[in-house]
């Protein structure tokens, strides 16, 4: 795609402000909510503040050519249940988060490591594009109930899966499509500057339609107008709760009368792994990032590169905010729309995060924007991961059923939603769905280069009778 700032671009000062905020707004729901769906008192503040330093991280490994944010990965969420799981006192809880986001950077050093001696020609060969294209498509689509259910409020669904619209929930999709819309209109119609920050535009005009109704609601007491919760401000905390202090302080008790060492297996039968799970998704936000801006980053800066800052910004981010992390389909679907790829926009926004996290009204304003307005803005960026990932099969022939049964597999196991469960250890729908689709591109290219082979001793016997 043609971009308006590339990766090694200097946007001017004040622009790359508005270009940060941008990108914090994108990545800030998902960052935040991953703290707050594990509970334990953990801080969404940390959370934000090891965003930020362990997207620094990842730059510095990277030598500042790989633009995309880290942020909370969900797909550690049941890791980091089990570090609080079986009576374990919070103290312990917050050590098992450090310990445990530790290995799992482990497992990165250790395949970034195994990457850099053997190369990445192997990979090409084990995912090539009839692979890695549907499964960046099923990363978005797997996103797409996400996106339409804070779309509508967290509406209740009847027994057809169909979202019942009472009054809240209309008012909420009213929102959420002022929301989209303001968007698209930006995006397609407006001068280069609304061009580059669709996003914020998006976001300015649903929140203050949410403002209204939420007025109205307050005013004549009708809770179904009353989208956002103002209380919010009512308890703000000005530094944010770093889960190494967490971790150093109170006492250790873990769980059920067990020993450190119990305790440490568990954690690392939770945390290991999940880690070769996300190794797969990493490479796929790679591909598609690397799509977007024109440049192969899994040879420069080099899969090894991405490994370790993802793996060693994970390390750090969990120190600090208790989260591993991981690169955000949100941030390039951020570059991909708005056609910046500057990495100094990223680096801004890690420094905007540390900032952020320490003032409070602010991150506390950031909290207050209400699911539906995020929802609207999640439908474009879900979508243009989406589209991404299906343009890398254009030049992929799909008359041919070697590649077709690829690509049908890796979208019908995401899209239905393949996500198994083995003990601790949930293999998400993408890591499903790429997995599948490996092996099944092995079956069919081993079968493929057999029928080679015997066209070729048949095309050799032909030549010797005719000889």
């Amino acid at each position: 795609m043609k971009l308006i700032y590339n990766v090694e671009d200097k946007p001017k000062f004040g622009q790359v402000i508005v270009f940060a905020l941008q990108q914090l707004l994108a990545i800030l729901a998902a960052t935040i909510a991953v703290p707050a769906i594990i509970g334990n008192g953990m801080s969404q503040s940390a959370a934000l503040f090891g965003a930020g330093v362990g997207t620094i991280v990842y730059l510095l490994f990277t030598k500042f050519k790989s633009p995309v944010f880290l942020g909370s990965s969900f797909a550690f969420l049941g890791s980091m249940a089990a570090a609080f799981a079986g009576g374990v006192s919070a103290s312990a809880g917050y050590l098992g988060l450090i310990i445990g986001a530790a290995m799992a950077g482990l497992v990165y050093v250790v395949i970034a490591i195994t990457v850099k001696l053997a190369g990445v020609n192997w990979l090409s060969k084990l995912m090539p594009p009839v692979v890695v294209g549907p499964t960046v498509a099923i990363i978005g689509l797997s996103l797409a109930g996400n996106a339409v259910g804070d779309a509508v409020g967290g509406a209740a669904k009847d027994a057809n899966g169909a979202f019942i619209m009472d009054a809240h929930a209309l008012v909420c999709l009213a929102c959420g499509l002022v929301t989209l819309f303001a968007v698209i209109l930006a995006s397609v119609f407006g001068k280069k500057m609304a061009k580059l920050i669709p996003f914020i535009i998006g976001i300015v005009a649903g929140y203050a339609v949410a403002t209204i109704f939420t007025m109205i609601g307050t005013t004549a007491n009708i809770e179904a107008l009353k989208i956002i919760d103002f209380s919010k401000f009512a308890d703000l905390k000005w530094y944010p709760d770093f889960t190494f202090v967490k971790a150093f302080s109170g006492d250790y008790n873990f769980g059920d009368g067990g020993s450190f060492w119990s305790y440490l297996g568990t954690i690392a039968v939770a945390y290991v792994p999940v880690a070769f799970v996300v190794f797969a998704e990493h490479i796929a936000d790679h591909e598609n990032l690397s799509s977007v801006i024109g440049r192969d980053l899994l040879k420069e800066p080099g899969l090894h590169r991405t490994l370790l800052g993802d793996g060693v910004g994970s390390i750090v981010g969990a120190i600090f905010g208790g989260c591993p992390n991981t690169t955000y389909g949100e941030s390039v679907g951020c570059v991909a729309i708005t056609g910046n790829a500057s990495v100094v926009t990223i680096l801004a926004t890690s420094i905007l995060c540390i900032i952020a996290s320490f003032f409070a009204p602010f991150v506390t304003f950031l909290a207050t924007i209400p699911s539906c307005v995020m929802g609207g803005v999640c439908i474009t960026l879900y979508g243009f991961i989406a589209v991404s990932g299906l343009k890398m099969i254009q030049t992929v022939d799909l008359g041919d059923n070697r590649n077709l049964f690829v690509v049908a597999s890796i979208l019908i196991a995401g899209v239905g939603g393949m996500k198994l469960l083995f003990g601790k250890v949930t293999l998400t729908s993408v890591a499903c769905a790429l997995i599948l689709g490996i092996i099944v591109n092995a079956v069919v290219s081993k079968k493929s280069a057999k029928n080679t082979e015997n066209s070729e001793s048949e095309a050799e016997k032909v030549t010797s009778d005719v000889k």
